[in-house]
């Protein structure tokens, strides 16, 4: 790939990002040395997030309301190494499955939603290449990413126009403009994906975030995920070789029929939407035990109700709603850890090999994209409700910006909004009364 440098991805974008207020690498320098391998199995992955969560549980409430370019924290992924944890080991990645990503994501996002955010968006835009591209390619991309510990970040909004992609001889020439742009701030590479000149086939590609041609508008302001640097990007005249274009022939110019082939080609969309509900999961469960905690120590017992408590820990409504919120989130968790495991089960029968990749059928695709667009449902429900319905049980005093109890509620609101949710409920409706597996679409 034309598009490492030999930098170990520290810094990212620096140059691109102009006088925007960031957060310093530095104050977790110490973790660099303490986490100076990676874990070795998924106890050893899951503990290390649950290590970043802790750290990140911190302070979370004033860096978020602060609102800096997350700089320090993608720096703290990098020390961890949660950002190889999908990667062959043979570079030295953790090589686990799906699986194990998405709980790693909810960990962090538990502590820091923005956060278990990011590391799942990387971790979706790391694994693209496995999916479009030839297996050389995908080689190549594993290499050039944990090899350099590199960040990635997207230019994928599939609600603006595409970007428009030229042929400059050898090299493919992307201009256009992004209302969405997550993480490229701080990214090192940035997945650029548009519409080939004169054709309607679709081209994904990485490039260094780093240049002139990359222009970040730094207006990321909404209400919550605000770490996230997600705002918008203008791209313009950004070359890449016709080599890194993903599952493309080079000298035919054109998309090679036996990589873009559906139904694989699309696991990307119920891939990305399962990472979706992971964060959602993680921000209710975050919610909840930062909830639970005030309530002990700070709630009131409400005195005028004609059965007095002593403790508000003794009340029965408050007691009734966190065993709800309890129940669901098991639930959630259940059935979140069940679509994950048929994500993981796919990409292990199907995956690598062209030949094996084309086996894959379009009912088992739908299928798996079901048991996904169920966790996206029952997670946006629940998140919503425990996240909104924690103010019920911690009282007026939790209002408080010193508390920062809103922080989850803002995080999942303006996620949720990202795909209706109702259009998830009809394509289930239409599976379960119609036997209709979903159509492979950007939000399928």
């Amino acid at each position: 790939m034309a598009t490492s440098n030999g930098s170990n991805g520290t810094n990212g974008a620096q140059g691109n990002a102009r006088d925007v207020p960031s957060t310093d690498p530095a104050v977790y320098a110490e973790y660099e040395k303490k986490w100076s391998s990676v874990p070795q199995d998924e106890a050893g992955w899951l503990q290390r997030a649950q290590e970043v969560a802790d750290v990140l549980a911190v302070d979370a409430g004033v860096r978020e309301r602060e609102n800096k370019s997350p700089r320090a924290e993608v720096a703290l992924l990098k020390h961890a190494g949660l950002l190889k944890l999908l990667g062959p080991k043979k570079y030295g990645g953790g090589e686990q499955p799906w699986s194990v990503g998405y709980r790693a994501i909810r960990k962090v996002a538990e502590a820091d939603g923005s956060i278990g955010m990011l590391l799942g968006y990387h971790l979706l835009w790391s694994t693209t290449a496995n999916v479009v591209g030839t297996p050389e390619q995908a080689d190549q991309v594993q290499k050039l990413v944990i090899e350099n510990n590199y960040f990635i970040g997207g230019a994928v909004n599939p609600r603006d126009s595409d970007l428009a992609i030229k042929s400059d001889g050898n090299n493919l020439v992307f201009s256009g403009f992004k209302h969405f742009n997550t993480g490229g701030v701080i990214s090192d590479l940035t997945v650029l994906e548009g519409v080939y000149e004169g054709t309607q086939h679709h081209i994904f590609a990485f490039a260094k975030t780093n240049q002139a041609g990359i222009q970040f508008s730094h207006n990321w302001n909404n209400i919550g995920l605000r770490l996230t640097e997600s705002g918008s990007v203008k791209i313009d005249n950004v070359s890449v070789p016709w080599s890194d274009a993903l599952g493309w022939d080079v000298e035919k110019k054109e998309p090679r029929s036996d990589v873009l082939l559906l139904p694989f080609a699309s696991l990307l969309l119920p891939t990305i939407q399962l990472v979706f509900s992971n964060f959602y999961l993680g921000i209710a469960l975050g919610a909840q035990d930062y909830a639970s905690r005030y309530t002990v120590k700070d709630t009131r017992a409400w005195p005028f109700g004609g059965d007095n408590k002593e403790k508000a820990t003794d009340e029965f409504y408050i007691l009734e709603r966190y065993g709800n919120f309890h129940a669901h989130l098991r639930a959630a968790v259940a059935l979140t850890d069940r679509a994950g495991d048929q994500i993981s089960q796919v990409y292990a029968k199907y995956g690598g090999d062209l030949a094996n990749r084309a086996k894959l059928g379009a009912r088992e695709r739908g299928e798996v994209a079901e048991w996904v667009a169920s966790a996206k449902v029952v997670t946006t429900d629940t998140s919503l409700r425990v996240t909104a319905g924690v103010f019920e049980v911690t009282g007026a005093k939790a209002t408080s910006q010193r508390v920062g109890l809103d922080r989850f509620w803002r995080d999942v609101r303006t996620h949720t909004l990202h795909d209706p949710v109702a259009y998830k409920n009809r394509e289930l409706g239409r599976f379960q009364l119609l036997d209709e597996i979903p159509e492979p679409t950007w939000y399928t």
